[in-house]
């Protein structure tokens, strides 16, 4: 059984599909054994309620320091004891040392065609506000690994979506969720969790 922990910072539409298709079977041979997230109050800490799974806040805005804070965290994700961290719209830098100690096992969600629009400052809406100024004719979202570059870790999966002449950076966001990233995630989870993807 894959014990996966998601980190969340906002409403969770990526922590609703990956509970949905949990639930649905088709992640298979997946336990989603808690959620953190960084800002108290979100509806993404509903939906883990809802679901039953054991969710808390870490938040930088309770430490002194960044290194207080990474100190937390990192003590916060070992309780779960994860054998996969999954990055559902998480806007916090992960600090190195949790990069190092789960090498391979933190996967994330980035709502473009990596290497476009991606980085530092590539993040919600800028994105597709980025990707609306160039005139791309697709765009879409990519699973990959996390390493110690923002966005620069290996890819796992990658799904094109039409970008429409009349889009807002608002439309074309929720297309890309809606037909790329609420099925790639749970899709990536699968993959792990069966062994097609080492």
């Amino acid at each position: 059984m894959l014990k996966v922990l998601v980190l969340v910072s906002g409403g969770g539409t990526n922590l609703q599909a990956i509970i949905d298709a949990v639930a649905a079977g088709t992640v298979q041979n997946t336990e989603l054994v808690g959620v953190i997230s960084n800002n108290p109050g979100v509806f993404a800490l509903e939906r883990a309620k809802r679901a039953e799974i054991p969710a808390e806040v870490v938040s930088p805005k309770d430490y002194p320091d960044r290194a207080a804070f990474h100190k937390a965290f990192l003590t916060a994700v070992d309780a779960y004891r994860p054998d996969l961290i999954v990055l559902a719209g998480f806007l916090v830098v992960i600090p190195p040392e949790m990069i190092e100690k789960y090498e391979r096992r933190i996967i994330n969600i980035h709502p473009s065609l990596i290497p476009s629009f991606c980085g530092t400052g590539y993040y919600g809406l800028k994105v597709h506000e980025a990707a609306l100024a160039r005139g791309v004719k697709v765009s879409g979202a990519t699973v990959h690994f996390v390493d110690s570059g923002t966005d620069t870790g290996p890819i796992l999966l990658q799904k094109a979506v039409e970008v429409r002449p009349d889009d807002t950076p608002q439309t074309l966001q929720r297309r890309i969720m809606e037909e790329a990233e609420w099925k790639l995630l749970p899709q990536a989870i699968n993959d792990i969790a069966t062994g097609k993807i080492k």
